[in-house]
């Protein structure tokens, strides 16, 4: 026996609504740790400002003026790609996953009050690894919910691979 499903309330898919306050709430979320970041940061802190210029660099690094365009780009990408996964509302792995990120999302938090902040680089360089391995969890995670979603993390992996290299190269220049 069928019953008749009234027009106003019928299922119409999981995603029919994209609901645009939440995707701002986890771009805003993502632009948070980065603005957390951003306060302990040479461009913002004078202090970390001075004491960055006196660190021994490698020759491969980028100029400072990078970092700021590519973290908000990242963060903006990251936000998106976590409310794709939110989005997913019936799929077993989405808590698992949107817990993955929010757990990267807090190393991310962390790493810059660390390396600049406390003026430590090898507490910055623990986190950084433990970030890496958190955003390869948060892509496993979201691949087996939404693989587009994961892949929109790629950019993000490899830039936190490149910032594990050099966050690396800073504390064996500075020993």
């Amino acid at each position: 026996m069928r019953i008749p499903v009234e027009g106003s309330t019928s299922y119409r898919g999981r995603n029919a609504r994209p609901n645009w306050p939440i995707l701002a709430a986890f771009i805003a979320s993502a632009l948070a740790a980065g603005a957390l970041g951003a306060l302990f940061s040479p461009a913002v802190s004078a202090s970390a400002r001075h004491w960055y210029a006196l660190l021994a660099k490698p020759h491969w690094a980028p100029p400072d003026s990078w970092f700021a365009p590519v973290w908000t780009v990242l963060y903006l990408v990251m936000g998106s790609s976590a409310w794709l996964i939110w989005r997913e509302r019936y799929h077993r792995g989405r808590n698992s996953a949107l817990a993955a990120y929010a757990i990267q999302l807090m190393l991310n938090a962390a790493w810059a009050p660390l390396f600049f902040g406390a003026k430590n680089i090898g507490a910055g360089l623990f986190i950084i690894v433990a970030l890496w391995l958190s955003i390869v969890w948060t892509v496993r995670e979201f691949a087996s919910v939404k693989p587009a979603a994961a892949w929109l993390l790629a950019p993000y992996l490899i830039w936190v691979s490149f910032a594990s290299a050099l966050n690396l190269a800073f504390w064996k220049l500075n020993q």
